[in-house]
């Protein structure tokens, strides 16, 4: 009697559990989708093309703050267009040191995972993201 008492109630710690990390992982993936389309609009509306070549353009253009072009690595990762490996290349310096403003330099640690990402790395929160922001393709 006691043994199913225990195992009505691990099982039902394990399915509210599993529906929490669900939901989370959900909030996120949509989370990271509404940025990276907000980045998109943003870096559209200032270089005109695609959302892949205005964001590169946006990590090119010297006037810009460190901010803004982190945040344009971090898109194309996001992304993972293969046309944007060579330009994230070319910043890339194999040096990450253990701390990097965000605000003060580009990020080398972005670098690297933008990289991966851009060369066929997986990227568990894209398919759903994607799907939510746009159903016909890719951003």
């Amino acid at each position: 009697m006691i043994l199913k008492i225990i195992k009505q109630n691990f099982l039902f710690i394990c399915a509210i559990s599993t529906s929490l990390f669900l939901l989370f992982f959900f909030i996120a993936c949509t989370w990271i989708g509404f940025e990276v389309k907000s980045l998109c609009q943003s870096a559209t509306t200032s270089y005109g093309g695609t959302c892949p070549d205005s964001l590169i353009m946006s990590l090119q253009d010297d006037t810009n703050s460190f901010k803004s072009r982190n945040d344009a690595i971090w898109a194309l990762g996001q992304i993972g267009d293969p046309k944007a490996l060579p330009v994230l290349q070319s910043f890339y310096t194999g040096i990450i040191p253990d701390r990097e403003p965000y605000n003060g330099t580009i990020s080398q640690y972005e670098l690297k995972k933008a990289i991966n990402l851009t060369s066929g790395g997986t990227n568990i929160s894209a398919f759903i993201w994607r799907a939510l922001l746009n159903p016909s393709s890719s951003p």
